[in-house]
């Protein structure tokens, strides 16, 4: 129930953007770590999106993903949600997330992941980010966390 309203909210998050109202694509490179509690790996990625702008100061955005647990028996797990953000400075974005993200390992489950992050305009292109992502897995599966780093351009 909770992952269908984790679901439901992103889905509404990005149908409230307008085009007319269009402020950014972005793509970028991360990398980062997620645990489980029991054991931690190292974790790659790429990801693209688009923000819209809501006003001076608000912003939603929808994102695609595809990132990898670096060990040799996962698959890259790809992701689809949207993002909701409050811009701090004219450079400095800050927001909150939610993503489903297909199984990481052959015998594992989808997730819906949700979480936020910081977004800093490093300068009129190229930007810096920090986020964290909890991963409701389900179907008795443990839950994971997953803290990202990632550099990206803005066009």
């Amino acid at each position: 129930m909770r992952i269908a309203l984790v679901s439901l909210a992103a889905v509404a998050a990005a149908a409230v953007a307008t085009p007319a109202l269009a402020n950014e694509a972005r793509v970028e490179a991360r990398t980062g770590i997620i645990w489980d509690g029991s054991d931690s790996e190292a974790v790659a990625g790429v990801a693209v999106g688009y923000d819209y702008d809501l006003g001076s100061k608000f912003f939603v955005g929808v994102e695609g993903s595809a990132d990898k647990v670096l060990t040799s028996d996962t698959r890259v797990s790809w992701g689809a949600g949207g993002r909701i953000g409050y811009k701090i400075t004219p450079t400095t974005k800050l927001y909150a997330n939610s993503t489903w993200q297909s199984k990481f390992a052959k015998y594992g489950n989808s997730a819906v992941a949700v979480g936020g992050g910081v977004e800093q305009a490093l300068d009129s292109r190229f930007y810096a980010k920090a986020e964290y992502k909890h991963l409701l897995v389900g179907d008795n599966t443990p839950d994971a966390d997953v803290g990202l780093l990632g550099v990206g351009v803005k066009f």
